[in-house]
């Protein structure tokens, strides 16, 4: 029914039953674990009106408190998280899975409850698990940016170094440096401005 995907590892599929709506995965070595990936397998759907909220629970001293990472349903069988920095977080929130003992000191634990679609639409995930597109592309624009800054940089000449060419046109490095700034600004503000 559901299958976890971890960064560089084999798909797994094993899960411990907690109850008729509960499924818990042990995930090993979860100090490597940056990114997982939570799907259905396709083999068997969720009942009409129903989808899997999906938490996200790393071991402590106190009992391993339990997150809500997101939301799989029919409609959308698969999501990504970002776990790495939910990891060291104390966020002290219980859930109905209880303690699950963990065998392995470093063993963290993906739940998967089994809820209607009206009570999941009012559940608040916690900030920062969902792999956002919109960071990657922040980030390829930021790097595409600084990489057409410095090779357009590279070819800065003083004036007093320009060769007279009728066929080139030239502009300014300052102005470069300006729509460079501004442009940062704004994806720093609206990510998706350009749209």
């Amino acid at each position: 029914m559901f299958g976890v995907l971890v960064t560089g590892r084999l798909v797994q599929t094993e899960f411990q039953q907690i109850s008729e709506t509960q499924f818990v995965f042990n995930i090993p070595d979860a100090d490597n674990v940056n990114h997982i990936v939570v799907f259905l397998t396709g083999l068997i759907a969720f009942p009409p009106g129903t989808g899997g909220a999906v938490y996200f629970s790393w071991p402590s001293q106190d009992g391993p408190a339990w997150v809500l990472l997101g939301h799989i349903f029919n409609e959308k069988p698969s999501a990504i998280f970002k776990v790495a920095n939910l990891k060291k977080a104390d966020n002290g929130h219980q859930h109905p899975f209880g303690v699950i003992e963990n065998h392995v000191s470093h063993m963290m634990q993906v739940g998967i409850s089994i809820e209607s679609l009206e009570v999941m639409s009012q559940q608040t995930c916690i900030q920062g698990s969902e792999a956002s597109k919109a960071s990657s592309f922040d980030e390829f624009c930021r790097k595409m940016l600084e990489n057409f800054f410095n090779f357009a940089s590279s070819f800065a000449v003083t004036q007093s170094q320009m060769v007279p060419a009728p066929s080139e046109t030239f502009i300014p490095a300052s102005v470069l440096q300006q729509w460079y700034t501004n442009f940062q600004r704004r994806l720093q503000q609206t990510p998706n401005f350009w749209k």
